[in-house]
């Protein structure tokens, strides 16, 4: 197969040769080309300018959208006629096939800032004409910024686009669907005088927020389960949630609490503000609550968190989240809580965040959503949120395969996981993430309906947000075991009083 890719020649983009060149290395394709000639609307240069200032006001380094040389997409100037044009501008006519990238249904570049200024989060359509052969919802671990949402979603178009390409070669079908709406062009976009200033008087309420609070603060909650738990309740429980207490120079969030010898102990992310590196620490639980804080099991030269911890085959094991390492690691504990040991990589050179083990099926699976880009990328480079993969093993210590359908799901708002599944009258129930509009926002319970080597899906059940039972702007994870339940958000944590309780020795 050849695959020719319509792109604008007037506004060549670094993410445009990143995408040739992962086309290009898809097995079985013959040949990519370009067409480059300008697009029909052109790129507004009010964009160019916003995305500039953001540049400087908050501290950024566009990557993806940076333009490039038109010399840089010479390699794929081949005349030979096509079998499948990808359209990235709209205004492709070709005997064969067209795919045509569309954003909330205006295409293109202009399509996809169109719904980023309008403030959606966008849906991702890839049409052949009325049908839609593959979509996702493109999530940003920046929504704060056009310009880095802009990269996320073009980073995760090309995710897409190439995981598409893939079942096409393979003879899959896909995920054709009739398309949501009817593709309209996107003339270029207006942006209002206003935004820049609107985004210099955001940055400085955020810099002075930043030098009197500690943001975001997460805080830990628990309760008691003496009856239904979030499973079965669906919302908030009546008598609400106690705060693991903090000290305010760190906080304590992914709790996993877990009963060994009938001792429970809550496992729990620790950040010290100071060192902006997060361990792994655990708490013992007694009859009235935590016996103590938090104290440390588990540091790494990087970030740690998210310790999911189960216990099999007479040991007890974790599975915290490294993803600044492009690792998911598998621990076991010699002197439990303490005394972790690293027995094996499950996976390497992936940047895969909340991974989520599962028995189903006789065998083992791994949840994950997978940051398309490198370890170490840069901001804008893609999002954490919204790409779930799927892996299996026949044992919990591997070795794991990828699901051929990776990413499963992509989606912001269903993605990304948020603590154990749960069997539950006969259905496997998930926890997932909503960060649709932000990381972490609200959380929602997901019935899982297919699970096998060949597909998967799921269906919500329920969304349980931030309220009066547990103030914030953000519920995150939930967990429950011997005899507790425990969830987490984000607070605030005054710096000043912080300081004042350090010099006065509270």
């Amino acid at each position: 197969m050849h695959v020719r890719v319509r792109l604008d020649g007037a506004n060549p983009r670094r993410w445009h040769v990143a995408l040739l060149n992962r086309l290009s290395g898809l097995p079985g394709l013959a040949a990519v080309s370009v067409d480059a000639a300008p697009g029909p609307d052109g790129w507004p240069a009010q964009a160019d300018l916003l995305f500039r200032l953001e540049a400087l006001i908050f501290r950024l380094a566009p990557n993806g959208s940076r333009p490039v040389p038109p010399a840089d997409l010479a390699a794929w100037s081949r005349p030979a006629s096509p079998d499948l044009v990808l359209d990235l501008c709209g205004d492709a006519v070709a005997p064969c096939p067209v795919w045509r990238v569309a954003y909330d249904g205006g295409l293109g570049e202009t399509g996809l800032l169109a719904s980023l200024l309008a403030g959606r989060v966008p849906q991702l359509e890839l049409l052949e004409g009325g049908t839609a052969v593959a979509a996702g919802r493109l999530g940003s671990d920046y929504r704060g910024s056009i310009a880095l949402s802009f990269e996320d979603a073009l980073t995760r178009t090309a995710t897409i686009v190439a995981a598409a390409l893939r079942d096409r070669l393979a003879g899959r079908p896909g995920a054709a669907t009739p398309a949501a709406a009817a593709a309209v062009p996107v003339r270029a976009v207006r942006i209002p005088v206003s935004r820049p200033a609107r985004l210099v008087a955001r940055s400085l309420v955020g810099r002075l927020y930043r030098l009197c609070y500690h943001a975001p603060h997460w805080r830990t909650g628990w309760r008691a389960l003496r009856g239904p738990d979030l499973v079965a309740l669906g919302r908030h429980p009546a008598d609400g949630w106690q705060v693991l207490p903090d000290d305010g120079r760190r906080f304590y969030a992914d709790p996993f609490p877990l009963a060994v010898d009938g001792t429970t102990h809550v496992f729990v992310e620790e950040f010290p503000h100071a060192t902006g590196k997060a361990i792994i620490s655990a708490v013992r639980f007694g009859a009235d609550g935590p016996e103590g804080p938090p104290v440390p099991v588990l540091e790494e030269p990087y970030h740690l968190s998210y310790p999911f911890v189960f216990a099999r085959a007479g040991s007890v094991w974790m599975v915290p989240e490294s993803s600044a390492a492009g690792t998911v690691d598998l621990y076991r504990a010699t002197r439990y809580p303490g005394g972790w040991v690293k027995e094996a990589t499950l996976l390497s050179g992936v940047v895969a965040s909340d991974a989520t083990l599962l028995e189903h099926g006789g065998r083992w699976w791994m949840f994950a959503t997978v940051r398309d880009a490198p370890v170490g990328a840069p901001p804008g480079s893609g999002c954490h949120h919204d790409a779930l993969h799927l892996w299996s093993a026949p044992d919990f210590r591997g070795p794991y395969a990828p699901h051929p359908a990776n990413p499963v799901l992509v989606d912001p708002s269903f993605a990304r996981p948020a603590g154990r599944i749960v069997a539950r009258d006969g259905a496997l129930i998930r926890p997932v993430q909503d960060c649709a509009h932000g990381y972490g926002r609200a959380l929602s319970l997901a019935r899982i309906d297919r699970l096998d080597p060949e597909g998967f899906a799921q269906t919500i059940l329920n969304r349980i947000e931030p309220g009066p039972a547990w103030p914030g702007s953000c519920l995150h994870t939930l967990n429950a075991g011997g005899g507790i339940e425990c969830i987490d958000g984000s607070g605030r944590a005054s710096r000043l009083r912080a300081r004042l309780s350090a010099r006065s020795g509270a």
